[in-house]
């Protein structure tokens, strides 16, 4: 091989690298703006400023509505704001992923299209959410497509991480990614009830008891498969130590999602912040098991590629 030859395959090695650690940084910085987006929607809804800006795109007519502007027409504003420089940078995802698709793996460019639809579709429901005044169904599925967005961005920001698995994962893949869809279920069913305002419509007249009682029942099965994870990742000396730092993360933000649940229920919702940060951990539930089952899945596939490679040089041999 000619020293020509050797340079360009070392420029073209540098030109993938650099073109995967921009990505990866822009998508981890596009999950950290979702994260907050849902909780700047969550204060949103529990400070009753969901409709502060009676019309949509725009605030009173204004792209910043100065004359109007208190707490909650802020709030409402903001998350509007934030829901549209996420936007820019998902469509920003979407542009780079396409134009080094050739530097890349062949998923990704279909992947970022696909949260660029999400969030296309979210920007439909947040709109629809004020000109359909705050209708549940409407308010749950813009939750639901948020979280969505959301994981569909960690799968992509996981999978892009560097990473070298041992092989010692077992059956994790699929309790990690079954307690995941648990997780995801029981934040819709959260979001019904907050939506509908179940719980004080249950505790006022009797109303929507059934919708807030589900919630409540609900608890179990996902509560019961995380901590089937966090059990089996320390019954596993040999894995690999970034699971069991998420396994870990997992049971300590289940646990405290289970306190602040009973907080905001005993004090019937009127602590704003406990709200605010039960949809928030939530959430970070979501998505540490989202990360743990992504890369559990990794070390199992590469697991897989050695053990068939070793079988290849068995038969030549």
């Amino acid at each position: 091989m000619t020293e020509s030859v050797l340079h360009q395959q070392m420029n073209s090695e540098v030109e993938v690298s650099k073109a995967k650690t921009s990505i990866r940084r822009l998508v981890w910085k596009i999950v950290l703006a979702t994260l907050i987006l849902m909780a700047i929607g969550s204060a949103t809804r529990v400070m009753n400023a969901g409709l502060a800006c009676p019309d949509w795109p725009l605030c009173y007519g204004e792209l910043v509505p100065t004359s109007k502007m208190n707490l909650q027409v802020f709030l409402e504003w903001f998350h509007r704001l934030d829901a549209a420089l996420i936007g820019l940078s998902a469509l920003a995802l979407a542009g780079l992923s396409w134009w080094h698709r050739r530097s890349l793996p062949s998923w990704l460019p279909w992947a970022s299209t696909f949260a660029l639809g999400l969030i296309f579709f979210q920007g439909v429901l947040g709109g629809l959410t004020v000109t359909e005044l705050l209708r549940f169904d409407i308010v749950t599925a813009h939750l639901g497509t948020a979280l969505l967005f959301f994981t569909t961005l960690l799968v992509i920001g996981t999978a892009l991480t560097p990473y070298q698995g041992n092989g010692n994962v077992g059956k994790l893949p699929i309790v990690a990614g079954g307690a995941a869809v648990l997780v995801y279920l029981q934040s819709l069913l959260g979001a019904l009830v907050g939506s509908q305002w179940a719980l004080h419509q249950c505790l006022a007249g009797q109303e929507l008891c059934g919708v807030m009682y589900s919630h409540i029942a609900g608890v179990a099965p996902p509560t019961l498969a995380t901590l089937a994870v966090v059990f089996l990742s320390w019954r596993k000396p040999a894995l690999h130590p970034a699971l069991r730092q998420l396994a870990s993360f997992a049971g300590g933000l289940l646990v405290l999602q289970i306190v602040l649940g009973v907080a905001t229920f005993r004090l019937h919702l009127q602590v704003e912040p406990l709200t605010v940060a039960h949809q928030a951990v939530g959430a970070a539930l979501l998505g540490s098991l989202v990360a743990f089952t992504v890369l559990a899945l990794r070390d199992q596939a590469q697991a897989n590629d050695i053990k068939s490679f070793s079988n290849k040089e068995l038969v030549q041999t």
